[in-house]
């Protein structure tokens, strides 16, 4: 396992003055809204970009955004980790956590509004974790289970910071490692996705935003944070 991140002339200028300015979670975060969501269409498809990759075409999906953060943030002592999330309908979530004066927040890109990063706040990757619960419920997804992986140690010498190739080898790597435990009451999975549905119908081509802990979240993209786009809708009792 190599503890150590690459030094800095293994990067490109671009990326050295990337690395430069992006000194800070937030900073990373801001960096990340401001890129185009990756949605894999044609004539690329499904790609799974490293830092370097995603540094070129400047878009990203959450995996892609999760490495690029790692990545950046090793350069600033920050343990190159992500923390992946498994759903029922097989669609996971991956987000880059990260602890700041013992307490842990995340930097994260998504389709949807309440899976970006959240503030330092939490006292355990578990309630972190936990905090995507609600945000994540909608037509057929629900977390169950997360993890917490250091790449340095899964991932070996395997260049997953630089590579010109797609990163199939990662996606795999956490689609196979142990996940923990997430529980949660089926009655309030279903009252989060009736109310889900309801705002779906009265509210087509947007997503939920507000959300209970809203004010953990930071700051969202550009097309979830336009004024207008935020409407006021009762929570489920």
């Amino acid at each position: 396992m190599t503890l150590q991140p690459p030094p800095l002339d293994a990067f490109t200028p671009a990326e050295r003055r990337l690395i430069a300015r992006l000194r800070t979670p937030a900073l990373v975060q801001a960096w990340l809204n401001r890129l185009p969501y990756n949605n894999e269409k044609p004539p690329t498809g499904e790609t799974q970009r490293s830092f370097r990759s995603v540094v070129r075409h400047r878009t990203a999906h959450c995996l892609e955004a999760a490495l690029s953060a790692a990545v950046i943030l090793e350069q600033h002592g920050y343990p190159p980790l992500v923390l992946s999330f498994e759903s029922v309908d097989k669609l996971d979530h991956v987000i880059f956590p990260y602890r700041e004066r013992g307490r842990w927040g995340s930097i994260a890109r998504s389709r949807d509004p309440g899976l970006h990063g959240r503030k330092p706040v939490f006292r355990t990757a578990r309630d972190l974790a936990k905090s995507y619960f609600a945000p994540y419920v909608d037509a057929s997804g629900c977390i169950h289970a997360f993890a917490v992986v250091d790449l340095r140690s899964e991932m070996g010498t395997y260049d997953w910071r630089f590579s010109e190739r797609n990163l199939w080898k990662v996606e795999q790597m956490l689609i196979d490692y142990p996940h923990n435990p997430l529980p949660y009451r089926k009655a309030h999975e279903r009252r989060w996705r009736r109310w889900y549905a309801a705002f779906m119908e009265q509210y087509p081509g947007r997503k939920p935003v507000l959300y209970p802990g809203r004010h953990r979240w930071t700051p969202l993209p550009p097309e979830f944070s336009r004024r207008g786009y935020a409407v006021e809708y009762p929570l489920p009792r």
